[in-house]
C-alpha cells in the first residue's frame, strides 16, 4: 500500500500550484486593466508643431475625443478619462499654444481656429481615427465643429459644455472689451483685454465665477493656467484666437450644415438631438 502521507502531499502540492496559477492570471488580468485604464502621456509632430495629448483606455473600445476650452488644457479633462477609460477609447489633445503643446511663433503658424482644427484634424488621422464623439468644451466648439464639417462620416455625436455658437452667447456688457478689439485692433484695446483676461485673478474667474462653494475647486487650475499664459508669446497668440473669436458665429452655420449632413449618413440614429449650447 502506498504512503498515505505522500498521497496527501502530492494533493496539496497540486493545490498549491493551481492556486499559484490561478493567481497569476489575476494579476496578468489586473496588470492588463491597469495598462488599458492608465492615461498616457504622448506627442506627436504635425507640420513641425509637436502636439501633446493624453490618451487613456482600450483602442477597440468607441471612442472620445475630448477638445478643452480657455484657458485652459487637456488638463481639464483628467478626471474624465480616469473615469471613462474602463469603457471608451479617450484622446484628448492640447492645441498648439495650450498645455504641453509647442508655441510655435505666430510668423510661421497662424492662430486662428480654422488652422487650430486644422492641426488637430492632422493629430486625429496621424492617430487613425475615423470614427469618434467629439466632446467639445469653449474654444472646442468651433474646433470641433470644423472637424465636424470637413469629415461628418467621421462623427458619431456630440457631447457640447458652453459651446458658444452664436450671437446671443455674446452678451454686450460682458464682451464689451473683446468688442472693442473686433473693431479696432490697437494696443490700447489689446492691453485692456490682456490686462483683465490674462491676469491671475481674470483667470481664476475663469473657474470661480458663479459658483456656489469656490472653496472646492482645486486652485491647481488657475495657477497653471498661469503659468502657462506667462510663456513668450501665448499672450500674443491669446490675443489672435480673441480677434478670430468674433467669427465664432460662423460655427452656427457649421454646425447646421454638420447637422444635416450626419442625418443624411444616419437618419436611423438620432444622436445629433442638440446641436447648440449657450456658455
Amino acid at each position: 500500500m502506498k504512503n498515505p502521507y505522500f498521497l496527501i502531499f502530492i494533493c496539496i502540492l497540486i493545490i498549491a500550484c493551481n492556486n499559484a496559477e490561478e493567481k497569476q492570471n489575476i494579476k496578468i488580468e489586473e496588470s492588463v486593466k491597469v495598462e488599458s485604464y492608465s492615461v498616457k502621456y504622448k506627442r506627436l509632430n504635425i507640420d513641425g508643431v509637436n502636439l501633446f495629448y493624453r490618451e487613456a483606455g482600450n483602442p477597440n473600445n468607441p471612442t472620445i475625443v475630448l477638445l478643452h476650452g480657455f484657458p485652459t488644457s487637456s488638463h481639464q479633462y483628467r478626471k474624465v478619462l480616469s473615469t471613462l477609460s474602463d469603457e471608451y477609447y479617450l484622446i484628448a489633445p492640447d492645441y498648439p499654444a495650450f498645455g504641453e503643446s509647442d508655441v510655435p511663433d505666430p510668423e510661421s503658424y497662424e492662430y486662428t481656429f480654422d488652422n487650430i482644427a486644422h492641426s488637430v484634424d492632422r493629430l486625429l488621422e496621424q492617430l487613425e481615427l475615423d470614427s469618434y464623439v467629439l466632446m467639445i468644451q469653449d474654444y472646442g466648439a468651433p474646433i470641433g465643429f470644423r472637424i465636424a464639417t470637413k469629415h461628418p462620416e467621421r462623427i458619431k455625436g456630440f457631447v457640447i459644455q458652453n459651446g458658444n455658437a452664436y450671437e446671443e452667447g455674446m452678451g454686450e456688457e460682458a464682451w464689451k472689451g473683446l468688442r472693442a478689439m473686433w473693431s479696432n485692433r490697437t494696443p490700447e484695446n489689446e492691453k485692456a483685454i490682456a490686462d483683465i483676461v490674462f491676469s491671475y485673478q481674470g483667470l481664476k474667474w475663469q473657474y470661480t465665477h458663479g459658483t456656489k462653494r469656490p472653496e472646492l475647486i482645486n486652485p491647481d487650475n488657475w495657477n497653471l493656467d498661469y503659468m502657462k499664459m506667462n510663456r513668450p508669446g501665448a499672450k500674443a497668440m491669446n490675443l489672435d484666437l480673441l480677434y478670430d473669436y468674433q467669427n465664432i458665429t460662423i460655427s452656427y452655420i457649421y454646425c447646421l450644415v454638420v447637422k444635416k449632413t450626419l442625418i443624411q449618413h444616419y437618419v436611423k440614429r438620432h444622436f445629433l438631438a442638440g446641436c447648440i449650447t449657450s456658455r
